[in-house]
């Protein structure tokens, strides 16, 4: 059983206007560290990018709010309630859905199919049919294939499918992990344009993790950056975009040191 696993009554309030605050955060795959004490908040109507290489820990983070894996220390406060070693499906049930890396859509089941599974936690029957008829007017080209086998759907319509699908749970904060993994810059575009209009128009909350910093800078509110398990730098998202670092090391912009001839790996990051 994780040392969390029975600590589900409120907890001290934070401010009101922080939906999500994740407090000291260990998770472990077997006996490997992933996530090192890692804190961080998500304000209520917000979108927050969480950045880093691959092995940062980003994905073992969403695992770990949307209760895939178990953290071994630390809180995971949700609307004034620690949700930390909560069930995948009690996790959705409090109002937040996760849309995984790699999309994962139901490949033998056609889009409607799949937009139905997205609403299983609902029995409000009108208003499933209303919120698939939203998704529709988001991904037009969803409503245009509702009846194909979503495995024979593009990268890209995959992953409006997986959106769509995390919409129909009628979610108060949605986890997107690497939305733009394997799409153009077209679609890249496209898609990061609607979960703009998801936020403003819905309401819809947003936790993004991305390896395209720029992009997800451009979208985001607020941005943090790890590296190896934690948090190096935070801030809102116009000054990390700004920041010396973050552009030499996520955005691939050169310093006069490198135009210089120096080695890329010998520089140092200032929050070593």
């Amino acid at each position: 059983m994780s040392m969390v696993e029975a600590t589900k009554a409120p907890v001290e309030a934070t401010d009101p206007e922080v939906v999500l605050s994740i407090r000291n955060i260990e998770s472990y795959y077997g006996p490997i560290m992933a996530i090192r004490g890692v804190s961080l908040e998500v304000p209520q109507g917000r979108i927050v990018t969480v950045l880093g290489a691959n092995g940062a820990g980003k994905t073992t983070l969403m695992k770990t709010i949307s209760g895939v894996m178990d953290p071994e220390k630390g809180q995971i406060v949700y609307e004034g309630r620690n949700i930390a070693g909560y069930s995948p499906d009690r996790v959705v049930r409090a109002g937040i859905v996760h849309v995984p890396e790699g999309r994962e859509v139901f490949p033998l089941l056609t889009v409607e199919e799949n937009l139905r599974m997205g609403a299983y936690t609902r029995s409000d029957t009108d208003g499933i049919r209303r919120d698939q008829e939203m998704v529709f007017s988001y991904f037009p080209i969803l409503a245009e294939r509702r009846s194909q086998v979503a495995g024979t759907l593009s990268g890209g319509q995959q992953q409006m499918l997986a959106i769509g699908r995390g919409l129909m749970a009628k979610p108060k904060l949605m986890l997107l992990d690497e939305p733009s993994l394997g799409l153009s810059p077209l679609l890249v575009k496209e898609i990061f344009q609607i979960i703009r209009r998801l936020n403003r128009e819905q309401g819809v909350t947003m936790m993004l993790v991305e390896q395209n910093a720029k992009v997800a800078l451009e979208l985001a509110d607020y941005g943090y950056v790890m590296e190896l398990g934690r948090i190096v730098m935070a801030d809102t998202a116009q000054r990390l975009l700004q920041s010396k670092d973050v552009q030499e090391f996520y955005l691939g912009v050169q310093t006069e040191e490198t135009q210089r001839g120096q080695k890329r790996w010998k520089q140092k990051k200032t929050w070593r």
